[in-house]
């Protein structure tokens, strides 16, 4: 299935029904008074947040949605029907806001949360609801209202504790397969990921955490280069970021002594490079808790990799935690899996005034990633 995570839709909601001006004339009843019914309610237009959709495909095409009006009042007491209400199912994670004003009007950030869009005309009253004392045959009656209309802008933001961010073919896809339950598309050349993938890392019996893989950044996205800056949205929802690195330099088939000065330079300009990415797309975004990973960890002497990791991290002016993983072999996946489970239960435990985050765990802003 393809994935789209915006789209901009019309809602109409339905317009309620007339009341009527009616006079009971049955047989034997020579003074029966008035009898005109209500308008039935125009049916509404309303959002519902569904787990099991992922993407807003559906509304990438249908880009109208209208809801019938309410039945007009009939004689004879009799009320008109009022329409039934659409619902529109959208992905956990959809921020809903006025196409036209910019105002936000539902985050729905929990399954089965609902709001309403549009809301349906009230029908008109019948003259029956006129007859009074003095006014015995009452001859007016309301007509129902409009119902509500707008456009809508719909923008998906998926729901992750933990973002990978990084370069392309940095082995971000291969980390993410390593380390949890997602299959994404992997391949020996850029932009393989093409979409966000959502993974479930399993910690423990019952302890896990969702991680979410972006397509690769690169300098100049503000200006459209690669993929832009189209799916960093997604990472804004994420409690922590994982900057992963390929230590790797390309062509190259070893890595001696007289390299790691180069190495780590070359590092240390290509984080900056997309750390200032970030900024220019979200200053917030570049303030969250961000964790360097070396990746591809495998094709380094091991010698060389704390040395190398001590030595960006001294270059970055960073005392945020870093760590040597390698996606293909899976070494040091589990030690950094189980460092951001603790890091994330510590989180969620500060947030409800129990005990302070783990100090070790808390990363600073680079202080010169301009």
């Amino acid at each position: 299935m393809k994935f789209i995570d915006e789209a901009t839709i019309e809602v109409h909601a339905g317009n309620g029904g007339n009341g009527i001006v009616a006079f009971r004339r049955e047989k034997f009843i020579p003074k029966g008074g008035p009898s005109g019914g209500d308008g039935g309610r125009g049916g509404s237009v309303i959002a519902i947040a569904d787990r099991n959709i992922n993407t807003l495909i559906d509304y990438r095409y249908a880009r109208v949605h209208r809801a019938r009006g309410g039945e007009h009042g009939q004689g004879s007491d009799r009320y008109g029907a009022a329409a039934e209400d659409i619902v529109l199912r959208m992905p956990v994670g959809t921020m809903i806001t006025d196409a036209d004003t910019g105002e936000l009007i539902a985050d729905l950030s929990l399954d089965a949360q609902e709001v309403v869009l549009a809301k349906g005309g009230r029908g008109g009253l019948g003259n029956l609801h006129f007859k009074s004392s003095t006014n015995r045959a009452p001859r007016q009656a309301t007509k129902g209202t409009e119902g509500e209309h707008r456009r809508i802008k719909l923008e998906l933001k998926v729901l992750a504790d933990v973002g990978l961010l990084g370069l392309p073919n940095a082995g971000k896809s291969t980390l993410i397969a390593a380390c949890s339950n997602a299959r994404p598309k992997i391949a020996d050349y850029p932009f393989t990921t093409l979409h966000p993938n959502l993974g479930v890392v399993r910690t423990g019996p019952a302890r896990s955490f969702v991680m979410a893989d972006i397509p690769g950044l690169i300098e100049g996205a503000a200006e459209g280069a690669g993929l832009g800056h189209q799916f960093l949205r997604h990472l804004q929802r994420t409690r922590l970021l994982l900057h992963v690195v390929d230590i790797f330099p390309s062509g190259a088939s070893v890595v001696t002594a007289a390299d790691r000065q180069a190495l780590v330079k070359r590092l240390t300009s290509e984080i900056k490079s997309l750390v200032a990415e970030l900024k220019r797309y979200d200053p917030r975004l570049a303030k969250k808790p961000r964790w360097i990973v070396l990746n591809k960890t495998d094709l380094i002497e091991q010698e060389f990799q704390a040395e190398i990791l001590s030595a960006l991290q001294k270059s970055l002016r960073t005392k945020a935690p870093g760590y040597c993983v390698s996606g293909v072999a899976r070494t040091g996946c589990e030690d950094l899996m189980q460092d951001i489970q603790r890091w994330l239960d510590a989180q969620r435990i500060a947030e409800i005034g129990s005990v302070e985050p783990d100090v070790r765990f808390t990363a600073k802003e680079d202080e010169h990633a301009d």
